[in-house]
């Protein structure tokens, strides 16, 4: 990564945040709820038809993320040393987003109705047509938490995407296979879980941007949004999609190969941690002991690790890094890590095509195989699309996607001498040629 060069620009005047409408907030707690309620309806269908080792599977990929998502919002409110036993019951109802979701209507409802002093003056740069102008903004009580409740709701949309709704449609799209009968109940709940499991890969994208260029203002535009959408949607379905073939010929060869995937990337970040030689980041909750540092880092760790059996996490783990991230754009690992995926996913499914059994036998299964890698590559596809064209600072890119790929293939550089621009000069605006 690479910013625009030249002097800081002067500080604009600082003019108040306006509190936004909490969509974001109010989505998630849709598809919590949503997914719950689906999941409850088809565990009355399981109960009915006794089928009791389906029904118990249901269960686990319901609570453990829910769980998980209520211990994250007591978490970052930090509402264990709050004296708030409603908000404590509802949680423990396994109710938490409902009331944090009600809080952040009626903070954003109250908001503007009243002035409030501000609380703090944040300064932010913007990039406009290849140039940084540095703005500054108040932000007020209401703005600061509803920011608190964008945060928590954002971690709550990856928890709940890639611990429960990336299970839970393996596991129903696993069953409907077996059974040769989609019934309604799992139709909707397979739809809410890709659904949020898209959304929870949309996050992802969001929060990396927001933490390796966090200076900046950023704001997606409605193509990159489609974008980012189209490329994860088609990256995780047809992962998903593999993996269920393969169970279905392989099913005891899928819990190691599971298992693989998932603890090379868990104990990455550690042995890379183990070689720095660094201490333990102190930053992660003061009131913390060393063990329990360690405890949640174990925890974001795997989440980590969850999220890469499924699709390409946006951002690398660092734990000897105060903010866990590795802030740097590296390409390499982003070519290392689809090359790998789309040979294993090739591999998968050219195994299942060669040992599958009967229960194809009115499936085109040459195109189906056809079908599933296709779908993949153009996953791929917009991905590459959307970090060489519609990232929203590409313009802060040392070398973008079509680099790489000149680099990789090429392996020279063309001859020629570099022109040296210079930009135009301009009071108050930070210049860059890109």
């Amino acid at each position: 990564m690479d910013g625009p060069r030249g002097g800081c620009p002067p500080a604009a005047t600082a003019a108040p945040s306006r509190a936004k409408l909490p969509l974001g907030i109010v989505f998630s707690t849709a598809l919590f709820c949503g997914e719950g309620a689906a999941a409850a309806v088809l565990c009355l269908s399981y109960g009915h038809s006794d089928d009791r080792f389906w029904l118990a599977l249901t269960v686990f990929f319901v609570l453990c993320p829910s769980v998980l998502v209520q211990l994250t919002l007591i978490f970052v409110h930090r509402d264990l040393s709050r004296d708030r036993p409603l908000v404590l019951l509802m949680h423990l109802l396994q109710l938490g987003p409902i009331i944090r979701c009600m809080e952040a209507l009626v903070v954003y409802c109250w908001s503007g109705k009243e002035e409030e002093p501000y609380v703090t003056i944040t300064r932010k740069r913007r990039l406009r047509k290849g140039y940084e102008v540095e703005m500054e903004q108040e932000v007020g009580h209401s703005v600061r938490r509803l920011a608190t409740h964008r945060n928590a709701f954002k971690r709550m949309a990856v928890i709940q995407a890639f611990l429960g709704s990336t299970p839970q449609l393996t596991l129903q799209l696993y069953i409907s296979i077996l059974e040769k009968y989609v019934p309604a109940a799992r139709a909707v709940l397979m739809g809410i879980c890709l659904v949020s499991v898209t959304y929870g890969a949309l996050v992802c994208n969001i929060l990396a941007i927001q933490v390796k260029y966090d200076d900046y203002k950023v704001q997606l535009r409605p193509l990159a949004f489609l974008c980012i959408v189209l490329w994860r949607s088609l990256e995780i379905s047809t992962r998903v999609a593999v993996l269920v073939l393969f169970s279905t010929v392989f099913k005891h060869w899928i819990i190691p190969i599971a298992l693989a995937n998932l603890l090379v990337v868990f104990f990455l970040p550690w042995v890379q941690f183990w070689r720095s030689g660094t201490h333990l980041p102190d930053n992660i909750e003061k009131n913390f002991s060393r063990v329990g540092t360690v405890v949640v880092l174990c925890a974001f760790t795997l989440l980590y690790a969850s999220i890469n059996m499924f699709c390409w996490s946006a951002v690398q783990l660092k734990l000897a890094d105060r903010d866990l991230i590795d802030k740097s754009q590296n390409w390499g690992r982003l070519a290392i890590y689809y090359v790998a995926r789309l040979a294993e996913n090739t591999a998968l499914v050219i195994l299942w095509y060669f040992f599958k059994t009967d229960v194809y036998e009115n499936i085109c299964t040459p195109l189906l195989v056809v079908q599933l890698l296709l779908g993949y590559c153009l996953g791929i596809y917009f991905m590459l699309l959307f970090f060489q064209y519609l990232h929203p600072c590409r313009q802060l890119f040392r070398h973008n996607v079509a680099d790489f790929l000149h680099c990789v293939c090429c392996r020279r550089h063309p001859p020629g001498t570099p022109l040296c621009l210079q930009p135009p000069y301009e009071p108050g605006v930070r210049h860059s040629i890109v």
